[in-house]
């Protein structure tokens, strides 16, 4: 169980440069509120419900951090500061980080029952800070949802995506992330800031080619059209 707790913190240390020691992560609010939700799934389980969301409840009151008893969460779970809202029949895979101010929402089931309402967030995925994943759709593993964005459909395995609602980058996760990446920016002093800039360049320029394709696509639909009106008349 110790070797297990170190592991975890060590497993947080690596994605934030912020703490200089395990014991400075024992005291965030993330880590806190995983703890204590660990006990009130084990009482959500054991069907006592009200205890479970006391619990619930002492948690997010000391943390603002709101994670439902019945949520299934894996190893080596991060949430970088507070104000996460997690769902209950949201699942939650292993080495997933979620920045502040993110929803694991779910959506009304038309069918009045309660059901799988919530997201299945995969292994290694990162949430950015004000994201909102809602309903029971899938985010994929290694995938990355950008900051403020709004997800309402599955996200594919290694997938970048941004925006209202939110939608797909050119750029594949699987050769942009070759490792996690604290706050998206290298922290090593030996890291080259123009090696940066020109990978945000060349990520800026894969949308635009993007934006030129669909709109030639849409061009020569156009044209088809006028064409083909233009032999019936």
């Amino acid at each position: 169980m110790f070797d297990g707790l170190i592991s975890y913190l060590d497993s947080i240390k690596a994605r934030d440069p912020a703490p200089r020691s395990r014991w400075e992560v024992l005291l965030y609010p993330g880590v806190l509120a995983l703890g204590l939700h660990r006990v009130a799934h084990w009482l959500f389980q054991a069907e006592l419900y009200f205890l479970a969301r006391f619990v619930n409840h002492f948690s997010r009151m000391i943390t603002a951090i709101d994670i439902h008893p019945g949520a299934q969460i894996g190893r080596n779970f991060f949430i970088d500061h507070g104000f996460v809202v997690i769902g209950e029949t949201a699942v939650i895979g292993n080495d997933v980080t979620i920045y502040q101010g993110a929803t694991l929402g779910g959506t009304n089931p038309t069918n009045g029952e309660g059901g799988k309402r919530h997201p299945t967030i995969g292994d290694g995925a990162i949430v950015s800070l004000g994201a909102a994943i809602l309903g029971p759709i899938t985010i994929g593993a290694r995938a990355r949802v950008g900051a403020n964005a709004v997800v309402t459909r599955d996200v594919a395995e290694g997938q970048v995506v941004v925006g209202i609602p939110a939608k797909p980058m050119l750029v594949d996760a699987r050769e942009y992330q070759k490792g996690f990446v604290p706050y998206g920016t290298p922290c090593s002093e030996r890291f080259d800031p123009q090696t940066q800039q020109l990978e945000i360049l060349r990520c800026e320029l894969e949308v635009l080619r993007g934006r030129i394709a669909k709109l030639i696509d849409e061009r020569d639909a156009a044209r088809a059209k006028i064409d083909e009106d233009r032999e019936r008349a």
